[in-house]
């Protein structure tokens, strides 16, 4: 029974950094003259494809705050079967800061890639991937965009390769302002 849990750890390990069958997201570049500061703030999450740790959350949002060690704080909360959710992790560029790429971790010490592939030149939309096809967000500044954003949205993601029959869209409202 002891080679289980560090079997389960290695299994795990190995999803959260990415590997999996999915395919890579290597050929679509993240976004340049990226600018971290704008980026911090409030983002609440308009779709996703579906993955064990946001099972059955609704009113999802994130925010990004800027540390005193010059990483970067990210809290991400949801409501689960009527009870608040919190993550908290923690990410930091992962070259290029004006590069839209940052590697994020919330079981350190495994870090993820997030790699901003799309983002609204205002900052009020952006599409999130990791390193590969499973993994696939669109957030926003307020809790709902506009059809024809979103219809323009799941273009790309389409052309891109990823499975938007499989696209939820979590938001309600039911637990806004609670």
């Amino acid at each position: 029974m002891k080679y289980h849990i560090p079997l389960l750890m290695l299994v795990l390990s190995l999803k959260i950094l990415g590997c999996s069958n999915a395919g890579s997201t290597a050929s679509i570049p993240a976004v340049n003259n990226f600018e971290l500061g704008r980026y911090l703030g409030k983002w609440y999450e308009i779709a996703r494809l579906p993955h064990s740790f946001e099972r059955d959350m609704k009113d999802v949002y994130a925010e990004y705050g800027l540390r005193e060690d010059g990483k970067i704080s990210v809290i991400n909360s949801g409501w689960r079967d009527g009870k608040k959710s919190v993550a908290n992790g923690v990410a930091h560029p992962k070259n290029d800061p004006h590069t839209g790429e940052l590697r994020v971790s919330f079981f350190r010490p495994f870090y993820g890639d997030y790699r901003i592939v799309w983002l609204e030149p205002d900052y009020s939309a952006a599409i999130v991937t990791g390193a590969t096809t499973d993994y696939l967000w669109i957030l926003a500044r307020s809790p709902q965009i506009e059809q024809e954003q979103l219809n323009r949205y799941l273009e790309k993601i389409t052309k891109w390769g990823f499975e938007v029959s499989k696209i939820e869209f979590p938001w309600t409202g039911k637990y806004e302002g609670i």
